[in-house]
């Protein structure tokens, strides 16, 4: 376990692991989803998930990419606690207005830290980062607050991105069973 708060995976499983069926971002099909939003609006469970996501930042780390949707209030408390400015990223450039991927300062030449919530095949972080490179950003590390990908795989070293999980599935797993 990455974290140093021993009981955080059993918090976070104990909050937000349902189980039942469930149909993920990726097409997959799961009998158990953990629904991140549970902790990201307890505002106790979230500030503690950010403080572990801080020691995770690479130092040179610029901006706080946080990821809509899940991302972004990570990200705020993120901010909040290390004073690293936090940028917003869309799923999509919005299509009116100032037409934007991200909003906050420029990224253009910064380091971006992507900020996320969960990890399963990393489809949503990898269209971030792309989006992000295309527009001049270095983006080379992602943390997120649970890695649910299978133990020892990256799926997003198509993309050379590093995940810094807080915790992982087995660590919710071993939480729950322990």
């Amino acid at each position: 376990m990455t974290t140093t708060d021993d009981s955080l995976a059993a918090d976070i499983d104990a909050c937000c692991r349902l189980t039942g069926e469930f149909t993920l971002r990726s097409g997959q099909v799961s009998s158990e989803y953990f629904d991140k939003y549970l902790f990201e609006s307890d505002p106790l469970l979230l500030g503690r998930v950010a403080r572990e996501m801080v020691q995770l930042v690479p130092q040179d780390t610029e901006l706080l990419g946080g990821l809509e949707l899940g991302g972004v209030p990570i990200a705020t408390m993120v901010s909040a606690i290390t004073g690293t400015p936090a940028l917003f990223v869309r799923k999509h450039a919005k299509e009116y207005g100032t037409a934007k991927l991200a909003e906050g300062p420029p990224f253009e030449g910064r380091r971006v830290t992507l900020i996320e919530d969960v990890i399963t095949t990393g489809g949503a972080v990898r269209d971030a980062t792309r989006a992000l490179r295309e527009g001049g950003a270095i983006v080379e590390v992602v943390v997120c607050a649970i890695d649910r990908s299978p133990a020892g795989e990256n799926p997003l070293a198509d993309v050379g991105l590093e995940i810094r999980p807080v915790l992982t599935k087995a660590d919710l797993d071993a939480a729950r069973n322990g």
